[in-house]
């Protein structure tokens, strides 16, 4: 083996009688799931139910929390002043935590969801800050999940908070780094080999830790079984962190 990756996906983002991704079919191919906090997506019993199959496929449990904005399946770049965002986020840790508690199951790790992250935080270093505040007043120790050419990643270092350096295979990639508005042409891949192919690029640099794929992408199972194929050829190793 040259090595091992984690591979991650956003799941849980059902809600009610409406239903979002194939969590049991990605389940079967990735070592860590994001779990929606309910913001954005998700809710109670969806949160349990997604904690409960991570369990028992044996798959490591993130909380993925988001803007207040299930309409926008919290990809709207809404106002947040610092205080509401530190206040939104810990509320939303306390969620998942409390039913990784009751699944018996370790809550491993943070991730901001859609324009939380790569929005919200993006133009405001105050709101970065209180989101890695948050995370703090949670769990000192607790890994943040973030793009490495990325505000939230800047706020962390400013905190000495531990950090996850995570690549996307199936997003396109804009030259300073960051993740390409979805608007824009190119910033979703659908082809499941370009996906793989990038991926196992990604894994060979040695720039990331977790690598992701979206529970939402119509694709996402045949991508996650292509990237986890691609890996496999390549001898790197698949492993929660």
């Amino acid at each position: 083996m040259s090595g091992t990756i984690d591979l991650n996906v956003d799941a849980g983002e059902s809600f009610g009688a409406w239903s979002m991704g194939d969590d049991a079919g990605m389940f079967a191919f990735v070592t860590t799931v994001n779990v929606a906090a309910g913001f954005h997506a998700g809710d109670p019993g969806t949160i349990r139910r997604t904690v409960e199959l991570a369990a028992r496929r044996g798959v490591a449990v993130g909380a993925h929390p988001g803007l207040a904005d299930r309409l926008g399946f919290g990809r709207r770049a809404l106002a947040l002043a610092p205080q509401e965002a530190e206040d939104d986020v810990l509320y939303q840790l306390g969620a998942v935590a409390a039913f990784c508690r009751a699944a018996g199951v370790p809550l491993v790790h943070a991730k901001m969801h859609g324009a939380l992250s790569t929005h919200v935080a993006e133009r405001s270093p105050a709101v970065a800050d209180a989101i890695v505040a948050a995370v703090r007043s949670f769990d000192a120790a607790l890994p943040l999940v973030v793009l490495p050419a990325s505000e939230l990643a800047a706020a962390a270092a400013r905190a000495g908070h531990p950090i996850v350096r995570e690549g996307f295979p199936e997003r396109g990639y804009a030259r300073d780094g960051r993740l390409l508005d979805r608007s824009l042409k190119g910033a979703i891949i659908h082809d499941p080999d370009v996906a793989a192919a990038r991926g196992v690029s990604m894994a060979r640099s040695g720039a990331y830790e977790t690598l992701c794929i979206h529970g939402d992408n119509p694709h996402a199972v045949v991508i996650a079984a292509a990237l986890r194929e691609g890996l496999d050829r390549a001898g790197i190793g698949v492993a929660a962190l």
